[in-house]
């Protein structure tokens, strides 16, 4: 079911299965997919790598993610565009910017227990009633199913990654995930994001510490290097034009920047591709 406005928004709820995937490979400008997966053993080739996910598992995609169904059971599919609702935008209400969506590198996954089954099964069925609704209100009704998606998503991925209680501390670090995403291309350095963030170095690198989690540094690392592989998979660059796509000045550091991250070379890389 899809949900069209007078201004371009653009909402669609579906149930999919192996004879409907398509719909996931399809690109949508500047949209944002929710794939909640009803049976296990599913398996999508997401970026050039093969991803398997189990019944009750949910990911969260962007536009920018290349993805392909390769064997599929039932999903639960939610995908909508800025001008419907902009998580950006409105961060203060749903809280996920730099959680389940522009993130950096990582892929956001969360996995729904018995306890919180129910309420997601209810609110679902709740999306889906107001999806065929056809009043002056829908569209606001459908923003706020959406909006209590989103925020049972995000603090469930916050239980689950073991984000601490102290909301300045996740702050940062959602910030901070948002920047490198919007500036990775340009700015490789620690320094150049706390700069942006007002924060020192060392800061940064305490409160990741603090946590749990990777350095910064590793964030920004493994974002060049996703960009890499989607541009040497999906693209017809040459290595030197995806170097200096991501910021690169000479072929020869980003090769070594790539055969450090990853194993063999940017052209090893290619040819295994090719191979497949």
């Amino acid at each position: 079911m899809k949900f069209l406005g007078s201004i371009q928004e653009y909402l669609q709820l579906e149930i999919i299965d192996k004879k409907s995937c398509d719909l996931i490979k399809k690109q949508i400008e500047s949209s944002l997919t929710v794939l909640w997966f009803q049976e296990d053993s599913n398996e999508i080739v997401i970026d050039g790598k093969h991803c398997f996910f189990d019944r009750n598992e949910i990911v969260f995609l962007t536009e920018f993610h290349k993805v392909t169904a390769i064997n599929i059971g039932e999903i639960r599919f939610v995908r909508f565009n800025r001008p419907f609702y902009c998580v950006l935008d409105h961060d203060t209400e749903v809280g996920c910017k730099g959680l389940l969506f522009f993130g950096a590198s990582q892929l956001p996954i969360i996995n729904i227990y018995n306890e919180d089954l129910e309420k997601f099964e209810i609110l679902w069925k709740m999306f889906m009633i107001e999806m065929e609704s056809n009043d002056s209100l829908q569209i606001e009704m459908l923003r706020m199913m959406l909006k209590r998606y989103l925020i049972l998503c995000a603090r469930i991925y916050k239980s689950q990654k073991n984000f601490p209680s102290e909301k300045k501390d996740v702050d940062i670090v959602r910030e901070f995930n948002f920047l490198v995403e919007q500036h990775f291309k340009v700015k490789h350095s620690v320094t150049e994001y706390a700069e942006l963030m007002f924060k020192s170095p060392k800061t940064l690198s305490n409160v990741f510490s603090k946590i749990g989690f990777k350095p910064p540094l590793q964030y920004i690392q493994n974002r060049l290097l996703l960009e890499s592989k989607r541009l040497l998979h999906y693209s017809n660059l040459s290595i030197k034009e995806v170097a200096f796509e991501i910021g690169f000045e000479d072929i020869q550091t980003f090769s070594r920047f790539f055969k450090n991250k990853e194993g063999i070379s940017p052209s090893k890389f290619r040819q295994n591709l090719i191979r497949e």
